[in-house]
């Protein structure tokens, strides 16, 4: 897998240093990388192919509670049976506890990941930027959850649609 990425960002590299060294959209890259032949798939498993689209539209479910909460409906939990890595999903309504448990904790675990890389992104850029303010980057949600709540989001969709 890893050289699979490291091939995607050598196409990504090689896109910025021929074509456009600026912010770029993917659907770009991915024209010219095929228009020049750096990308030639290999042929995948339906049953692969399958399992993604499962995935995505997994997450993408929602319910509303009698309290007025959307929640995610299906959750998953990533584990390791006989050696092989594998997500698990369940629905939160029937689900045991320590499925999600595990679930939350590692969904948790996922955005703290996401915290720490970010720091470490806005870290790197404000040194190599130091005539220029330090770019501030809060890692305590604390207070955009609440605003969410207050303003009304229990319910609503990603655009604040009535769910």
């Amino acid at each position: 897998m890893a050289k699979f990425s490291e091939q995607m960002q050598s196409i990504f590299d090689r896109y910025t240093e021929e074509v456009d060294s600026g912010p770029v959209s993917l659907d770009d890259v991915a024209t010219w990388a095929i228009s020049e032949g750096l990308f030639k798939p290999q042929p995948r498993d339906v049953v692969k192919i399958c399992r993604e689209a499962l995935a995505e539209s997994l997450r993408q479910e929602k319910r509303v509670d009698s309290n007025g909460r959307r929640y995610r409906a299906k959750h998953s939990v990533r584990t390791n049976i006989g050696g092989v890595q594998l997500s698990l999903w369940a629905d939160i309504d029937t689900a045991p506890r320590s499925f999600m448990e595990k679930s939350f904790s590692q969904r948790r675990k996922a955005i703290a990941d996401d915290c720490f890389q970010i720091k470490q992104d806005v870290d790197h850029f404000n040194e190599v930027n130091p005539t220029e303010l330090p770019l501030l980057v809060v890692l305590d949600f604390t207070d955009d959850v609440a605003e969410m709540e207050a303003a009304g989001r229990v319910g609503r969709d990603e655009d604040g649609e009535a769910a």
